[in-house]
């Protein structure tokens, strides 16, 4: 298989990129840029405007000087947040925050310029959050929340929301090409000019990846972006358009005993078949006019998504092709054809209460989501063979929030709020026994009180309930579509109510430190059974922990981050297979330190520790701790032109990114499997050279 450097076309590309580069470059070494000694600092989240502990800003500054080696890692900014991966990389991440395995995205929101990123009723998995389409290099800020305190955050937003920025006009326009082992290759330009009334901004991105696994991944991906903005007055316009295509060859978690027997190589596959296609067009308009008393924005949205994803994860427990069946493995193809349209609109405004200044704030979010076909099929090389299910959903929504904020004296602040959130679910099922058409609503109400500051310090205590949806499949399936056995629908909205109490202070001239104590209490831990086609309630839980984050801007060349979580995870109701809720994180360690600018270098040193988890309800089966450090090291060239290298698993550690037990089958094995850990290891250590260009 060609990679993009070979076919004639992105050679053309690159040669375009690098020659329109080559001219800002100066025989005679120049200051580095201005703002390569600007530091802005990690995270914005001061005194007098955080409304919880658990609240902040990331700075693009600090998203440029950290490397990455994936996409989706830009949200292990958000402090205690871990990402991985248990397949290939054009697929959704996997996420941990706060005792949580989300999967790939349900309880934690994420939006990208306005614009949800959750897929409700997903093929693979309810609140899919793939962030593949995402270029770090246009992010303008980091808003994050944790916890349901915030009458803005609804559906999956129970652990945390995350609202990432994009930028209307770059500074300088700028051409990256990276290049690293397991043939790795990236090329990007941006760049924004003026163009009538308005400014135009532009980005093409064009990657590959091998990877280093035994089969290669093959994975290929495009990605554009294309942004018209203008100010008129009291008014500013926005119009964007994003492309983002990818597909990829997967290596999926593999049981442990295949390694030791020697059946697989650690970077083996069982079926070399998995992998997928994905795509995502999106079309985006937002407004925002500025008042006397406060302001007015608008955002409209519309996304066309595809998705078609081959797995096998148990390989031949269904189908032992060994014994005569003439079905080869348990692979299945999960596949949907998506339509998002949406509208948000919220009004601010100043005022007083008495002598007591207040703010106000009104909001109306809308959503509708057609997806059809839905569907499951059970496949052999990616060749159906049965289907399981197909399915035509249309869900839509409408939520009506409102927040008050009342300073009552200066060292005593109220936040009140609340939501109301109700949803249609119509399923058209292949088997008329699991379609039907529900509705529901609830309501949630949120309260914060922040206390201080004193001597740069304030004390928080927020309380808020919260929601999940569940898969609209799950709402009306009273058949299952693998066994034909009767099951009961599941719950459309499921509330959460979550409590924290926190304290911030900025005493120590440059440090920014945060402690908070929480607790989350979830109505069921309700999962979507994607190669069965049905959703499975489970019981009700409770999370608690506590975070401890510091954030210090030693001086203009060094900044230094510690965060420090632990979290415990239990069922609250009785069952004798025990309390413990598997795939839960307990204990996340994270340190980093950043040079921006030291006479013309930079970089930076990130390590990492996810500690170990329960893995069934026993907890007499735990994964293993994983410790991963990465180091970036560069020099600015000249003003316009730098170079550095990113190092990835520093150390060369041999961990999981992902820990699983439940039974498989391999070939010659008994028919009912063997319950074993089935892992996704960590890449091995791995260097990437990038040069990025200025003009």
């Amino acid at each position: 298989m060609k990679t993009f450097f070979e076919h004639r076309r992105w050679r053309v590309i690159a040669v375009m990129l690098l020659a329109v580069a080559s001219p800002a470059r100066s025989q005679d070494k120049a200051a580095p840029p201005a703002d390569a000694v600007l530091v802005e600092g990690h995270y914005s989240s001061e005194i007098g405007f955080s409304d919880s502990a658990s609240q902040g800003t990331v700075t693009p500054k600090l998203i440029e000087d950290r490397p990455a080696l994936r996409t989706g890692e830009v949200l292990e900014f958000v402090p205690g947040m871990i990402v991985t991966q248990h397949s290939g990389d054009g697929k959704a991440n996997q996420y941990y925050l706060r005792g949580f395995n989300l999967d790939h995205g349900t309880d934690f929101a994420t939006f990208v310029a306005g614009m949800p990123v959750n897929m409700r009723s997903h093929a693979h998995g309810q609140g899919y959050t793939d962030l593949n389409f995402l270029l770090p290099e246009l992010v303008s800020r980091i808003d994050y929340h944790k916890g349901p305190y915030f009458a803005e955050d609804g559906d999956f937003a129970s652990a945390g929301s995350a609202r990432i920025g994009y930028v209307s006009t770059l500074k300088q326009s700028l051409a990256s090409m990276t290049i690293g082992q397991g043939n790795y290759q990236r090329l990007l330009g941006a760049g924004s000019t003026a163009l009538g009334p308005g400014n135009l901004l532009g980005a093409i991105e064009i990657g590959h990846n091998d990877g280093p696994w035994d089969v290669p991944e093959g994975m290929r991906k495009l990605n554009a972006l294309l942004r018209w903005s203008m100010t008129s007055g009291i008014d500013t316009f926005g119009i964007t358009g994003m492309s983002y295509a990818s597909r990829w060859t997967s290596t999926d978690q593999i049981p442990r005993r295949a390694v030791d027997q020697g059946t697989v190589g650690r970077f083996g596959s069982l079926d070399s078949s998995d992998g997928g296609t994905t795509g995502r067009n999106s079309l985006s308009f937002d407004w925002t006019r500025s008042l006397p008393d406060g302001a007015f924005q608008l955002n409209a949205y519309y996304v066309r998504s595809r998705l078609d994803l081959y797995s096998n994860f148990t390989f031949q427990l269904e189908h032992p092709s060994d014994l005569g069946d003439p079905i080869n493995g348990d692979q299945f193809h999960q596949f949907e054809r998506r339509s998002m349209s949406g509208l948000n609109a919220t009004r601010t405004w100043a005022g007083t209460l008495g002598e007591a200044s207040m703010t106000n704030k009104i909001g109306l979010q809308t959503r509708y989501d057609r997806i059809n076909p839905l569907g499951l099929e059970q496949t052999v090389q990616q060749v159906p063979v049965q289907p399981t299910r197909q399915d035509d959903v249309r869900e839509g929504s409408v939520g009506l929030f409102a927040e008050n904020v009342v300073q009552w004296t200066p060292w005593i602040r109220s936040i009140v709020g609340a939501r109301y959130d109700r949803y249609t679910f119509k399923v058209r099922s292949d088997n008329p026994e699991n379609s039907g058409d529900v509705t529901d609503h609830l309501t949630s109400p949120k309260f914060g009180l922040v206390l201080g500051p004193w001597s740069k310090t304030e004390i928080y205590l927020n309380y808020g309930e919260g929601f999940h949806s569940n898969d609209a499949r799950g709402t009306t399936t009273r058949v299952s579509p693998k066994t034909g056995e009767a099951i009961e629908p599941v719950t459309p909205l499921v509330k959460t109510k979550g409590s924290e109490i926190g304290v911030r202070t900025n005493a120590v001239q440059g440090l920014t430190s945060t402690l908070a104590l929480w607790q989350l209490k979830l109505g069921s831990e309700l999962l979507f059974i994607g190669d069965a086609g049905e959703t499975e309630a489970s019981r009700a839980s409770l999370r608690r922990g506590v975070e401890w984050n510091n954030h210090w801007v030693v001086s203009r060349s060094l900044l230094l981050d510690l965060d420090l979580s632990v979290s415990r995870a239990r069922f609250t109701q009785d069952d004798p297979a025990g309390d413990y809720i598997p795939g839960s994180i307990e204990r996340v360690a994270s340190f980093g330190l950043t040079v921006p600018n030291y006479q013309d270098w930079f970089g930076s040193f990130q390590w990492r520790y996810f500690g170990p988890r329960p893995l069934i309800e026993d907890n007499s089966v735990r994964s293993q701790s994983t410790i991963l450090a990465y180091l970036r090291a560069g020099r600015y060239i000249d003003r316009n032109l730098s170079v550095h290298l990113d190092i990835f698993n520093l150390f060369n550690r041999k961990g999981s990114d992902i820990d699983y037990y439940y039974a498989s089958r391999l070939a010659g094995e008994p028919t009912e499997g063997v319950n074993d850990i089935h892992f996704h290891p960590m890449e091995p250590r791995t260097f990437r050279l990038t040069l990025i260009a200025k003009f």
